[in-house]
C-alpha cells in the first residue's frame, strides 16, 4: 500500500536507473516502467576460442500494486580450446534466490561476476523508496 512517503514510478525509475549505473556500469534500458541491463562480467578471448558471462536483469513496476518485480539471469558461453584457467567460485543459495561469487583469471584475462549482490542493491532501493519487492523466479 502507498504511504505519503512512497516515490512515485518515474522517480523509482529514475532511481534504478542510478543504482544500476552506480553498480554495474551495465548497459541498460529503461521505458514504460520495465528497467532491462546486461552486463558482461567475464570475458577472455585466447587463440582457439572465448568465454563470456553476462548477467542479465529486468525490474518491471507495478505501480497499482506499488511493488517492483525483479529477475536475474547469469549465462555464460564458451567456444574453442581453452587455454589453463583458475576458477573460484563459491555459491549460496537461500529458497530461491542465489547469490554466486566467481573469478576467471588466466592467458586470455578474465573477470569477476558477482550474482545476486545487484539484486541487493535494488532490493534495497526499492525498499527506502516505500514500494514491495517481488524476486521472480524463471
Amino acid at each position: 500500500m502507498a504511504t505519503p512517503s512512497t516515490l512515485s514510478q518515474t522517480e523509482l525509475l529514475s532511481t534504478l536507473v542510478a543504482v544500476a549505473t552506480a553498480n554495474t556500469g551495465t548497459a541498460l534500458s529503461a521505458t514504460d516502467g520495465t528497467i532491462t541491463g546486461t552486463l558482461t562480467a567475464i570475458k577472455a578471448k585466447w587463440l582457439l576460442g572465448g568465454r563470456k558471462v553476462t548477467s542479465n536483469f529486468r525490474c518491471t513496476l507495478d505501480p497499482a500494486k506499488h511493488e517492483a518485480h525483479f529477475l536475474e539471469s547469469a549465462v555464460e558461453t564458451s567456444w574453442g580450446l581453452p587455454p589453463p584457467t583458475f576458477t573460484a567460485q563459491t555459491t549460496t543459495q537461500y529458497g530461491s534466490r542465489v547469490n554466486k561469487t566467481r573469478v576467471d583469471k588466466g592467458v586470455g584475462e578474465g573477470g569477476r561476476l558477482e550474482f545476486g549482490k545487484f539484486r541487493e542493491s535494488v532490493e534495497q532501493a526499492v525498499k527506502d523508496a516505500g514500494w514491495g519487492f517481488v524476486f521472480e523466479v524463471a
